[in-house]
């Protein structure tokens, strides 16, 4: 059962927990695409002819490999899907493959040394389509057959405990077989809830007898004794992972609850960690990012700012800046592409933008839905009032009603405001209080667990966003 509970746990990488399974089906697949060049070349060619040049395609399978799978990565492919296998997986792999041609073909520009024919690539990318769905199939199969989810025994069954069941029927909990609930001394509940069981035996035997590999504490009174101490000693020593029910939530959901929150468990848990060689990096990291887009992102300006201007009748303005709240509550002047009528708000009222608010104009409403309204913040990113990843900036009256309203608000300044974010790849556009609070529980994740590895692959899943217009009002 060794090898079963290493596929069951998940791997932390830079801080960020990631399902064990999905780092083996990256390093099948990047292997895959590697391979499927070479396949390519023996189906194009054939004979002994080209593997006399064999190790000189090594380096352009690899750079077709990193390309192919960090669009992979964009669309989603690692992450667990919510619908059909066929309907959205395939899809998902077929559009990060056909999209990867985009800057692979840029990278042939670059480095003309790595070009590879027509021929052979279209029958490399059929390869890789062909190789990662038999992976997949295969990979699906062997977990679903051998149980492979994560085996959780939850001890509590009364409110709290009541959290994760309600979470696992509306499909947030995924990847996870709950072997139970125990009820423990202190819990509060009018029933008993579903799939509570007993321990007949010992917590440590019962963990043995059914393979745990996590015990999530989610009991109603914490300052209860009825907890069996030495018997989670005893698992914890046999490398099962001990989770408190807001722990447990963050690793599986990727978020933050601020329902489970208390106050300790902000400046005694892992995270939060701030520091001159992350913060220099980041910088870096902005600056880095922002170059390379600058270039081809002025024309897409130029042709952004004739079309508002045509729009309007060769009068009005084409940029507006607005007042946001940055890092540490100060404000700042954010710049976008006018996407609304002028005077949107003339009474001074402020106000989010609704779904199909009669405000935004007909060119508002494409470059709001391809975020090209957004391009004027790459000068904020230079300037360094914003980064490139972070919790999006908001209004300063919409700031003081929401932190007056929701506990913990005012945390999510603790770091940059971003162009794009963790919240925004997570949760749909949100225009209520109610939106507010659920976009903040994903800000709190970021700003917890915020590094490079986090803001690529936030960049990464952000393509997928603008490509498929999730989100946009």
């Amino acid at each position: 059962m060794g090898t079963v509970r290493f596929f069951r746990n998940s791997t932390r990488l830079f801080r960020y927990h990631v399902p064990t399974e999905f780092v083996v089906l990256a390093v099948l697949e990047f292997l895959a695409l590697v391979v499927s060049l070479y396949l390519a070349l023996e189906l194009r060619f054939g004979g002994p002819g080209w593997q006399a040049y064999f190790g000189s395609f090594t380096m352009k399978a690899v750079l077709y490999a990193v390309v192919m799978q960090l669009s992979l990565i964009a669309f989603g492919v690692y992450q667990r899907q919510a619908g059909r296998f066929a309907d959205v997986l395939m899809l998902r792999i077929a559009s990060g493959l056909l999209l990867g041609l985009i800057p692979l073909g840029l990278s042939y520009y670059i480095a003309p040394q790595f070009f590879l024919g027509r021929g052979v690539l279209a029958l490399t990318v059929f390869n890789s389509f062909v190789l990662i769905s038999i992976i997949r199939l295969f990979f699906r199969r062997v977990v679903k057959e051998r149980n492979m989810w994560t085996r959780v025994l939850v001890l509590g069954a009364g409110n709290k405990a009541l959290l994760i069941k309600q979470a696992q029927q509306s499909g947030e909990l995924k990847g996870i077989n709950i072997l139970g609930f125990v009820f423990i001394k202190g819990d509060k509940q009018l029933e008993p809830l579903p799939g509570q069981i007993a321990l007949n035996e010992p917590l440590v035997k019962f963990v043995e007898h059914h393979d745990i590999d996590e015990i999530v504490l989610a009991m109603d009174d914490r300052r209860d004794a009825g907890l069996p101490a030495k018997d989670l000693l005893d698992c914890k020593m046999s490398g099962i992972d001990i989770l408190d029910l807001l722990t447990f939530f963050e690793r599986r959901t990727f978020k933050i609850r601020l329902d489970l929150m208390y106050p300790s468990w902000l400046y005694l848990s892992d995270g939060f960690h701030e520091s001159t060689i992350r913060r220099v990096g980041k910088r870096l990291f902005d600056i880095g990012v922002v170059t390379a887009l600058i270039a081809p992102s002025l024309p897409l300006m130029l042709l952004t700012a004739l079309a508002i201007f045509v729009e309007s009748g060769f009068r009005g303005s084409v940029i507006y800046s607005q007042t946001r709240v940055k890092q540490d509550g100060y404000h700042f002047q954010i710049y976008k592409f006018r996407s609304m009528i002028e005077d949107a708000e003339k009474d001074g009222v402020a106000r989010w933008a609704s779904k199909n608010d009669d405000r935004i104009t007909r060119v508002g409403r494409i470059i709001r839905k391809i975020r090209f309204d957004e391009l004027p913040q790459l000068f904020n990113i230079l300037k360094g009032d914003m980064s490139f990843v972070g919790p999006r900036p908001e209004r300063p009256e919409f700031v003081a009603k929401l932190a007056d309203k929701i506990p913990f608000y005012e945390e999510r300044h603790r770091v940059k405001p971003g162009l794009t974010g963790w919240a925004q790849i997570r949760y749909p556009y949100g225009d209520t209080e109610e939106d507010s609070l659920q976009k903040l529980q994903y800000d709190l994740y970021y700003v917890k667990n915020f590094n490079i590895f986090l803001d690529i692959l936030i960049l990464l899943q952000t393509a997928e966003v603008v490509l498929m217009s999730k989100g946009a009002r």
